[in-house]
């Protein structure tokens, strides 16, 4: 039996909207005293874990509870060129809220992954700017314009790692606690009523107009996909409901990304998992946040007997 405390590392995964049921496994692990010394994220894990490690998750969980649809669409800037999202709304969002002196100075360690869009190779992001970094993270390709850190074009860290569990074992963790997102996604669909997804219309509507005038109507059009069922498609397949262009892209990455982390857990397997349902949380649904942080506690609070016992065995 070992006589050492274990270096606790926490792998936060990617999975858009879904992430913030991080913030909810984060306070389970808390209220139980297990605090990790490692947090690592890919995409919004990089975004949650990043607060978590500087300190600021209170406030980024007041802010996070308080998203509407409508601010949620108020920090998209359109642009047509490499993804649909420019994505300098969100930074100078951050960037106004929240201090940044680099990722050395946070309070825990951490680092995020992103993906070298040139050399398709996994980049470890552990030094220099924090919100640059998550920027770089974050980028779902066709959603976010690539981001360009160091010389190299970066794109979103799911396509190479979803749960970052290696990164937390290279950065000195002996217990690595991993959080997956994506785990029950391939053969669900998230479904919204056609009552919900006309006011989201109208609200995509209100905000793109005020933000990019009649210039920009079919840029508009690609925003208001996700609300459109069977966008370019014809009256049948409208009728059959078919998913949206926007639908057919993050379902596809979902997929990609499943397949993805089963091939990297079997080989760097976590010595604790957590899975939220969250099938029914879809990619964009980030107004959603009570119900999702609630999953994340639920889902915590269900893998605590076992993540208990297998730390007692460090003891």
């Amino acid at each position: 039996m070992n006589q050492h405390k274990p270096r606790i590392g926490l792998a936060l995964g990617s999975g858009s909207a879904r992430g913030w049921s991080h913030i909810g496994v984060i306070r389970v692990l808390e209220e139980a005293g297990i605090v990790p010394d490692v947090i690592c994220g890919t995409s919004v894990g990089a975004i949650v874990g990043a607060a978590y490690a500087a300190g600021e998750l209170d406030r980024f969980e007041d802010w996070v509870r308080g998203v509407t649809w409508k601010s949620v669409v108020s920090m998209l800037d359109i642009k047509m060129g490499g993804g649909l999202i420019e994505g300098s709304k969100l930074t100078e969002f951050f960037r106004s809220r929240f201090s940044d002196g680099g990722i050395e100075q946070l309070e825990k360690t951490f680092a995020c992954v992103a993906t070298d869009l040139v050399s398709g190779r996994e980049v470890w992001l552990r030094e220099g700017s924090v919100i640059d970094s998550v920027r770089a993270s974050i980028a779902l390709p066709g959603l976010f314009t690539p981001a360009v850190l160091g010389g190299r074009m970066l794109v979103d860290g799911g396509l190479v790692n979803p749960v970052p569990v290696s990164l937390c074992r290279a950065l000195g963790a002996d217990f690595v606690i991993a959080v997956d997102l994506n785990w029950n996604l391939v053969g669900r669909r998230n479904r919204v009523s056609g009552e919900t997804r006309q006011e989201h219309r109208a609200e995509v509507e209100a905000v793109v107009e005020a933000d990019q005038p009649a210039t920009k109507r079919g840029i508009m059009e690609a925003v208001l996909a996700r609300f459109k069922p069977g966008f370019f498609g014809n009256a049948e397949a409208r009728a059959a409901g078919t998913p949206s262009m926007l639908d057919v892209l993050t379902t596809s990455l979902n997929i990609m990304q499943v397949r993805i982390t089963e091939s990297r857990l079997a080989g760097e397997p976590a010595d604790a998992m957590i899975r939220p349902r969250l099938s029914d949380v879809a990619a964009m649904d980030f107004h959603r946040a009570v119900g999702t942080i609630e999953e994340g506690r639920r889902a915590a609070e269900y893998a605590m007997p076992m993540i208990q016992d297998q730390l007692g065995s460090f003891r």
